[in-house]
């Protein structure tokens, strides 16, 4: 689910840096997008504020993105959050959120990058719309249900492939609690890198190591793609 299938592939090399910027920026922009356009008001505007700062993305460029949810300033765009459905040639249950101006193009090519799979299959009974909060403490061996428990979250698991100092976490909340479990993370000292909603799926499909292995070989195609926001899959 989200992008978990990829925390075993940490090591990001040069020619996707300018790619991952990119996806920082549209984070913020989704997340001023949905909320309020003020990181002080905003927890996940606040969380991909300082997201992107740790890339080095420069405050112009935030505050370009953050008008642009808007569709304010000289990038203004009318954008639309966009959810696509479908199995994988797997067949995984996937879904896809794209973040586009102009749905008439990435509609297509969505298609395109399904073409051995099956775009539009009905999926998302699949999943539950939940909350999602990943974080980070220095401290490791953290007793992470009672760290849910006292934040508000529903749930928690260990972030796999974290192989620093610390402890790594994936907190999920009720829908309406995502800001207050993230707000009562980071006053509790955890380092908060993403919270957002998405999918978590109910179960997950089993699969041989060669079946895994072109499953995530996909889903980097689909997350690879410019107007791709998350990619969830059934795993």
């Amino acid at each position: 689910m989200g992008r978990q299938w990829l925390h075993s592939k940490r090591e990001v090399n040069s020619s996707k840096r300018a790619k991952i910027t990119s996806k920082l920026v549209r984070h913020i922009t989704i997340a001023a997008k949905l909320g309020v356009p003020d990181p002080e008001m905003n927890p996940r505007l606040a969380v991909a504020v300082e997201a992107a700062r740790k890339q080095s993305v420069s405050n112009d460029v935030i505050t370009r993105a953050i008008k642009k949810a808007s569709g304010a300033g000289a990038d203004g765009a009318q954008l639309e959050l966009v959810t696509y459905e479908g199995m994988s040639p797997q067949n995984v249950p996937v879904i896809v959120e794209c973040l586009t101006d102009n749905r008439n193009r990435t509609a297509p090519e969505m298609r395109t990058l399904f073409r051995d799979g099956k775009l539009g299959a009905k999926v998302m009974f699949f999943f539950t719309h939940v909350g999602i909060v990943e974080a980070t403490h220095e401290t490791g061996g953290q007793d992470l249900e009672t760290v849910a428990i006292e934040a508000g979250a529903q749930d928690v698991e260990p972030i796999e492939g974290y192989d620093e100092d610390g402890s790594a976490a994936r907190f999920f909340t009720e829908p309406t609690d995502l800001d207050t479990v993230t707000n009562a993370l980071r006053a509790a000292k955890w380092s908060v890198t993403t919270a957002e909603m998405g999918y978590r799926p109910k179960e997950k499909t089993a699969l041989t190591p060669e079946k895994k292995a072109a499953l995530e070989a996909f889903l980097e195609t689909l997350d690879d793609h410019d107007d791709t926001h998350r990619v969830y899959a059934a795993i």
